[in-house]
């Protein structure tokens, strides 16, 4: 990892403590980062977990791996896109992401009152609803990924430790809105697309 010149912390007394301080240090950012960036991730996953009943423990693994895996990617495309995903993208990047997730939020609650159980759950665990719910919630890691590459930083490393973390806390996020959809009944889902409806929202007007 990257992150500092050792040979300029060579120079100052005592440097191996200081470069296992830094070393540290570099770290605990990347995990905050990682675990900032699960967020959306994670109440994501929450409104899937919502919509899916009688949940198996492949269910949840399923939807932390497509959101780990476009987590762990998406900085590695940011930082290899540098400055010239910003000039191009970068202004349209919040819009992709409100409109993907309006879609998807619209939908789940309208499936909500129309849709039998079975095949709620069928088309929540589908590949093209996972695949555009990994897109809309990785784009802000696309966007440390062109800051990584702005300050010479290494990203594979941290693209490994976002994607593990955003698996797990994915995971975690299924089982806690399988929980909610098992006290609130069926209906819970309106709630569901509502948090997606939500989190687009935040980020096109937040960023």
């Amino acid at each position: 990892m990257n992150f500092i010149d050792v040979n300029i912390i060579k120079n100052v007394p005592n440097y191996k403590c200081d470069l296992e301080r830094i070393m540290i240090m570099s770290l605990v950012s990347i995990l905050l980062i990682a675990i900032g960036l699960a967020m959306d991730a994670f109440a994501v996953s929450i409104s899937s977990g919502i919509a899916i009943k009688n949940l198996k423990i492949g269910h949840s693994i399923k939807i932390g791996s497509f959101f780990g895996v476009f987590q762990a990617i998406m900085p590695i495309l940011g930082w290899l896109a540098g400055n010239s995903f910003v000039k191009y993208a970068g202004k349209y990047s919040r819009w992709v992401a409100f409109l993907l997730l309006l879609f998807i939020g619209g939908k789940m609650i309208y499936e909500s009152f129309v849709i039998e159980e079975s095949e709620a759950k069928k088309d929540v665990l589908s590949m093209i609803n996972l695949l555009l719910l990994a897109i809309a919630t990785s784009i802000d890691a696309l966007a440390v990924g062109v800051t990584f590459s702005l300050l010479k930083i290494d990203v594979m490393e941290p693209s490994v430790i976002i994607g593990i973390v955003t698996f797990f806390i994915s995971v975690i996020g299924v089982y806690l809105g399988n929980k909610l959809g098992d006290l609130f009944g069926n209906k819970i889902e309106i709630i569901g697309g509502i948090i997606l409806i939500g989190i687009g929202v935040k980020i096109l007007v937040v960023g």
